[in-house]
């Protein structure tokens, strides 16, 4: 797996990045067409000159010169995300929205990552299918963040029995946004488990805390949130899913010092110590490569 985050690119690194086999690596540095340094009698090239030299040689959608994108996290809300973001001190802001909204925005250059988990059960895979079909032609990278337990969140003690999707009919069920990934994958098991839902909020909550508070504060019965909110609000869990929460990267910006503050951060103890204390969360993938688009 090749690591974007490291001050120096390898031969294999940089061919893998750039989608091109070792040999014609060679050839560039023989030609003195992208820039190297030559150390122990090995190549080694400097990640941000690589960069500045891609974009000096990019074209095409997403391409033009000029286009900035600002310092935006995007996409869907995740506790553990939103704690990183602040701890790494990157200096990011945020605008977390659902993972379609967070898409949409970062199709438009709003925002320079976006944090998504929305299945797609024709492929039975989590986020790259959508990627590929919105981002087509843009230079992104699709990393994991981290794996989550998601399921029923409800009352301490679950004093009205809630143990499966079909207890759901006639309880208040929390609903997110149509764009959210968990209001999407709750949709795809009910329908899969023949469930109808009777009562819902009458307007969606769009925050993981904000579900697991209503359940809290009794204004609904249940929620499809996850563990780690269940457990920090004291309230029972019952687990139905482990979904995959990804970042997708805008792969310029990835060179950028804000995000190689926030990656060296989530690859820290630290990280996996919130993560463990907050429980619900599996951290040990993160940075693997689920998609490296072609241009």
């Amino acid at each position: 797996m090749t690591d974007y985050t490291r001050q120096f690119l390898t031969t294999k690194d940089l061919a893998a990045l750039l989608h091109l086999k070792e040999r014609k690596i060679y050839e560039l540095v023989a030609e003195d067409a992208i820039p190297c340094l030559r150390a122990t009698g090995k190549l080694l090239f400097p990640r941000q000159a690589v960069e500045a030299w891609l974009a000096r040689h990019s074209s095409g959608p997403g391409l033009e010169p000029g286009v900035v994108r600002p310092e935006v996290i995007l996409g869907s809300h995740d506790p553990l995300l939103e704690w990183a973001l602040r701890e790494s001190d990157c200096g990011c802001a945020t605008f977390f929205d659902g993972s379609v909204d967070g898409l949409e925005r970062f199709k438009e250059r709003r925002g320079i990552v976006s944090g998504l988990h929305v299945f797609d059960a024709q492929s039975e895979q989590w986020n790259r299918p959508l990627v590929e079909f919105m981002l087509a032609g843009e230079p992104v990278i699709v990393l994991e963040f981290c794996w989550r337990e998601r399921g029923l969140v409800v009352a301490a003690g679950n004093p009205l029995a809630i143990e499966s999707l079909s207890d759901l009919r006639d309880r208040r069920v929390v609903r997110r946004q149509p764009g959210a990934g968990s209001e999407q994958l709750l949709q795809h098991l009910l329908s899969e488990s023949e469930v109808e839902l009777q009562q819902s909020l009458p307007s969606p909550i769009r925050s993981e805390s904000d579900a697991a508070l209503a359940v809290l504060n009794d204004e609904a019965d249940v929620a499809f949130g996850l563990r780690a909110m269940a457990e920090q609000f004291g309230l029972e869990f019952v687990l139905v899913q482990k979904e995959r929460f990804d970042l997708l990267v805008d792969r310029r910006a990835w060179f950028e010092p804000a995000l190689q503050k926030l990656a060296k951060f989530c690859r820290s103890d630290a990280l996996a110590q919130r993560a463990s204390r907050l429980g619900g969360y599996d951290v040990s993938g993160f940075g693997t490569v689920h998609y490296n688009s072609p241009v």
